[in-house]
């Protein structure tokens, strides 16, 4: 990856809906090379997908909140029986496994404080493995969704 990639991949970090001729234009290549370039990045898996980025709160999705999950054994079986059933909460934006103590952090999207409640109680407390969970609100995201430093 050299520096014409990282201006790619800059570029469409700030705008995933270039065409491919407004995208070349800005990295200074033709149309070709360009588009030849942009193929091998997606081969890569350097470009993951496109998507667009929605405001959860014009949503309607305006409470959120962070919870702390300890597990009760770190086996594999544990661990995978976990991961696997808090994928599937649809509320549940983002899940990372830590190192040491707590086990896991959600990120946890929701329209108000009762729907959070009831996601918590129903989904979240019966995940599989859970010894501990933990939340606190978010009061203010200061930075949010800022682009890879390239």
């Amino acid at each position: 990856m050299d520096k014409v990639d990282r201006k790619i991949l800059a570029e469409l970090q700030l705008d995933g809906r270039l065409s491919l001729t407004d995208l070349a234009e800005r990295v200074g290549l033709s149309l070709s090379p360009c588009h030849r370039r942009l193929r091998a990045l997606e081969d890569s898996h350097a470009i993951s997908g496109y998507r667009a980025q929605l405001n959860a709160e014009a949503l309607g999705l305006t409470f959120e909140a962070l919870v702390f999950v300890t597990m009760r054994d770190g086996d594999r079986a544990a661990v995978a029986a976990f991961e696997e059933a808090a994928a599937e909460i649809r509320n549940v934006l983002r899940a990372q496994r830590l190192f040491g103590d707590p086990d896991y952090l959600l990120q946890v999207v929701a329209r108000d404080v009762r729907e959070f409640q009831r996601i918590y109680d129903e989904q979240l407390s019966a995940l599989p493995g859970v010894q501990r969970l933990s939340s606190t609100l978010i009061m203010k995201n200061v930075v949010d969704n800022r682009p890879l430093p390239l």
